[in-house]
């Protein structure tokens, strides 16, 4: 069994101070200290790489009801930065990862292949799936070869959702070097809308990174190091488009970074969609903040700018004193061409979100860890994770809200429950009933002192799962717990 003292013991104390943001900034030193060695990002040239569009997987089968898919999770090459070749841990060799696309009350069916040198599982991030569907951190796919088949019936509306490693304490290292997908679901309500499709609906994924003079990735637990930002697995690229609307979908598939998107123009972006899919109406923005494992669906009118306009996605999250903005504060160029036929448009209503409901049962979570430095223990509610035990018990049906809070004064967390899609209520006392924050949501970001208010309703499957920071070092080191969802729970409680 894998032993929480094991990881904790090879990797930094994870404390110290924050941007606004909500960057990690350990407080004592990394344990992948700079080294003479190491690749100096400040070299790296900027703009020259094209971003990749994740590739479409197809199925290897397809029935009335059901497509199925095969993939072998293993390491491959890849150039992330210019002249160099670098080691990642795949789904099939892709880098980025694979792309599916699935439809409401359709299922898809994976059988998964381990052939990595550690133990997988598989989590599809914001899907509503039974538990032995879920990749829960302890239901492993053992390495050399271990397999498990994973079926998602699909049954929610439309998401932005993704697929990534999550046994516990490898998955931390393991999402670092590459092991994640995209899997966009979508439905009627979706598909009948006049928004930019086909190569005009683009996923990206962000992420951070550091490497040595070889062009690997170092990886250790709060390394502070990672300042080669990534999009789509490249370091800096750049994306040319045609003056038109573009939809983009944008993953914070990193392991710690915060980002806070926004044009070099400052000009306006029409965000229409956050973590489980299109708001009720597009909010005007000008900027996207994003926390490890959240999602944001943005449209761009390149039509205004034009051809041969240079655009910048910059990073504006505050960062450390020692983090070039040059480095952390760009992501992406965009290279506007000649105009394209454009018949789509952002209407002003996009969907209606579910009812609320009545809520029956109020529950309170503290998220803390140790901030002086002399431990890496996190927790909620006071414990550390452990597989054994169950922190939660959930009637199947009820309709709870949670008020999660960060207890910390110097450090950021996020919050992430399986199984459901829930709504934010309420930030630090506020209520939530407009903008970015106003949709679905599996994801909801916590900086220090904040206090969230979310809803969700539990059904459709009985069973364990988790809720936990993900920022993958906190869960790693204990900030999860399990909560299970019966109907005994409620003949139990009356």
């Amino acid at each position: 069994m894998i032993q929480r003292r094991t990881v904790l013991k090879t990797g930094a104390a994870l404390t110290g101070t924050i941007g606004s943001a909500g960057l990690l900034v350990p407080a004592v030193a990394s344990s992948a200290p700079a080294k003479a060695a190491d690749l100096d990002p400040a070299a790296i040239a900027q703009f020259t790489q094209a971003m990749p569009v994740p590739k479409v997987l197809q199925p290897y089968s397809v029935s009335s009801t059901a497509s199925y898919y095969r993939m072998t999770m293993k390491e491959a090459d890849a150039q992330i930065v210019p002249g160099f070749t670098t080691r990642v841990r795949t789904f099939n060799g892709s880098f980025p990862g694979p792309l599916i696309k699935a439809v409401s009350n359709r299922r898809v069916v994976i059988q998964q292949t381990n052939q990595l040198g550690v133990p997988a599982s598989v989590h599809l991030h914001g899907a509503h799936v039974p538990e032995s569907s879920d990749g829960a951190p302890m239901d492993l796919v053992a390495a050399g070869g271990g397999t498990k088949t994973y079926t998602y019936p699909n049954s929610q509306p439309h998401a932005n959702m993704w697929f990534h490693d999550h046994a516990h304490h490898y998955e931390s290292e393991t999402v670092y070097r590459g092991l994640t997908g995209f899997y966009l679901l979508t439905d009627p309500v979706e598909q009948r809308l006049p928004l930019p499709s086909g190569t005009y609906d683009v996923p990206i994924a962000l992420s951070d990174a550091h490497f040595d003079d070889a062009g690997q990735l170092v990886y250790a637990m709060g390394d502070r190091l990672r300042t080669v930002l990534l999009t789509n697995g490249k370091a800096w690229p750049y994306f040319q488009v045609a003056a038109r609307k573009y939809r983009l979908r944008l993953f914070n598939m990193s392991n710690m970074r915060f980002f806070t998107l926004k044009l070099s123009d400052g000009s306006v972006l029409q965000q229409i969609g956050s973590d489980g899919g299109l708001l009720e109406k597009p909010v005007e923005v000008t900027s996207v903040a994003l926390s490890p494992g959240e999602r944001a669906d943005v449209v761009v009118d390149f039509s205004r700018y034009p051809a041969g306009t240079r655009l910048v996605l910059e990073n504006t999250a505050p960062r450390r004193p020692d983090e070039p903005a040059e480095q952390i504060g760009k992501v992406l160029q965009f290279r506007i061409g000649a105009p394209a036929a454009d018949s789509s448009s952002v209407p002003a209503a996009l969907r209606t979100l579910p009812a609320l409901g009545t809520a029956t049962v109020n529950r309170s979570f503290e998220l803390s860890m140790d901030e002086t430095g002399a431990t890496a223990d996190s927790f909620i509610n006071g414990k550390a994770y452990d597989m054994d035990r169950v922190d939660t018990e959930v009637e199947y049906g009820a309709t709870e809200i949670w008020t999660v809070r960060n207890t910390n004064t110097r450090m950021p967390h996020n919050f992430h429950m399986h199984l459901v899609q829930f709504r934010v209520l309420e930030r630090n006392g506020s209520p939530v009933t407009s903008g970015p924050e106003s949709g679905l949501k599996d994801t909801v970001s916590l900086l220090p002192g904040e206090t969230v208010k979310l809803q969700a309703t539990f059904t459709g499957y009985e069973g364990t799962y988790v809720y936990h920071c993900h920022m993958f070092d906190h869960a790693a080191m204990g900030m999860m717990a399990n909560f299970r969802v019966t109907r005994a729970a409620g003949a139990a409680r009356r």
